[in-house]
């Protein structure tokens, strides 16, 4: 992409801040070229966002009806996914499926627990328990 090809479309995503893009300058060479933002990087974003609201949704259902560890919910609550947690972690991918069954994440050692405390910042009891659910917007009078 050229310089004066640097989408400048004012994405609401960015704040009214900038951020750098890479572009080649009138001489061909790679330069830095501020950029308030691109509408389909923006819808993009918000795609995956609220992807992870509908996963954190389901994975809080599935906790309150003892079919999950809270473990899930939390993990996506976090924008996360099996792999990312996994990586987070050092566990393998199917240890952290296993660790989401509610009758495994309870056994879990301590040693373990701590690893899961630190890539999702959250204490052993925040990990095993749910948040309060969010409450709706009461309009104001």
């Amino acid at each position: 992409m050229k310089e004066n090809e640097v989408p400048q479309d004012q994405a609401p995503g960015l704040g009214g801040e900038r951020k750098a893009l890479y572009a080649r300058d009138a001489s061909g060479r790679y330069t830095t070229v501020a950029s308030s933002g691109w509408d389909a990087e923006e819808i993009v974003l918000q795609q995956a966002l609220d992807e992870y609201s509908r996963a954190c949704a389901a994975a809080r259902a599935r906790v309150e009806r003892g079919e999950s560890a809270a473990l899930e919910y939390h993990m996506y609550s976090r924008r996360m996914d099996v792999t990312l947690l996994a990586q987070s972690t050092g566990f393998f991918k199917w240890q952290v499926r296993r660790h989401l069954r509610p009758q495994v994440f309870s056994k879990l050692s301590v040693r373990k627990l701590q690893r899961y405390e630190q890539a999702l910042q959250l204490s052993a009891t925040e990990l095993a328990s749910l948040p309060p659910p969010p409450t709706p917007d009461l309009p104001q009078s």
